[in-house]
């Protein structure tokens, strides 16, 4: 099987299709129950640190308990749980209760599956696309969580980064991939992609009196540029800042959202992330040749 897929990068990306899918029903689990958990752990602590005790709670975790309609409490059955295809035969709706079923649910199941398979059909069968499949999942688990709650979770975001630091440590050097950068670039990386957020975090509140991003940021960055190396550092910092903004002047436009108002910067680091690692130097490469041969 392995020789087979070495052989074939159409049936790798095939391969990572079909488990992109899988995965990103998993990943909505995860979108919807991690926040959930550091509110519990949360609550505990708060008890605590008022010398209470904590009443006994069921098991909540990414595991248990069983997945079930948020309406009628019917647990999901592994039929009525087939990614994407049991949103079309169900048509979006609870087998139980009828309740719809939130689009959310087969877009990341499909945005999952899509990521990986382009990975893959990219890079081929190996280490590093392994690894940047995973980073891919990371950053599409990540941006949904920060949607949804303006939260990155440390338990997320910190494995990140040591992971970023590991496949530079452990794995040989890609060819024609992005993974992985050498241990020096990406140690580096890390450093100055959390040291760049904090420094504006820190100009910004000094100007203004309020924080203009969480912690949650630069960890994320931080984590980002482990993977990718120092050298993609201004270009995803460029990117995610350009898309933002284009988005948030379009929404208050639109009238969705209102001056002040706080916005989910994570999303755009994830996806400006991905397209570093996608085609990252080819961009940068393209942009410089406008300025002619050097």
């Amino acid at each position: 099987m392995i020789e087979l897929l070495s052989s074939s990068t159409l049936l790798t990306a095939v391969v990572a299709l079909l488990f992109g899918l899988l995965v990103g029903s998993f990943l909505n689990v995860v979108i919807h129950r991690v926040p959930k958990m550091m509110e519990r752990a949360w609550r505990r602590e708060c008890l605590e640190m008022e010398g209470k005790t904590a009443p006994e709670e069921p098991p909540f975790n990414l595991l248990k308990p069983r997945s079930a309609c948020p309406g009628c409490k019917a647990p999901i059955t592994a039929l009525q749980n087939i990614p994407v295809l049991s949103y079309v035969f169900l048509r979006g709706k609870c087998a139980s209760c009828k309740r719809p079923i939130g689009m959310r649910y087969p877009l990341v199941e499909i945005l999952t599956g899509v990521l990986s398979a382009l990975i893959a059909w990219k890079y081929g069968f190996s280490w590093s696309t392994g690894a940047a499949i995973i980073l891919t999942w990371f950053l599409i688990a990540l941006a949904f969580i920060d949607i949804d709650t303006q939260l990155l979770p440390d338990s997320m975001t910190l494995p990140l980064l040591w992971m970023g630091l590991l496949v530079a440590l452990v794995l040989p050097a890609a060819t024609g991939a992005r993974l992985p950068v050498d241990l020096q670039s990406a140690v580096i990386g890390a450093i100055a992609g959390y040291l760049s957020l904090w420094l504006i975090f820190q100009l910004f509140r000094l100007l203004t009196g309020k924080e203009g991003m969480g912690y949650g940021d630069f960890k994320l960055l931080a984590a980002l540029v482990a993977w990718l190396g120092w050298q993609m550092l201004l270009p995803l910092v460029i990117g995610a800042a350009g898309v933002g903004a284009v988005v948030g002047i379009v929404a208050i436009v639109l009238g969705q959202r209102a001056k002040g108002v706080p916005m989910a910067f994570g999303p755009y680091l994830a996806a400006s992330g991905w397209l570093m690692l996608y085609t990252g130097p080819e961009l940068v490469g393209s942009y410089l040749s406008l300025y002619g041969p050097r």
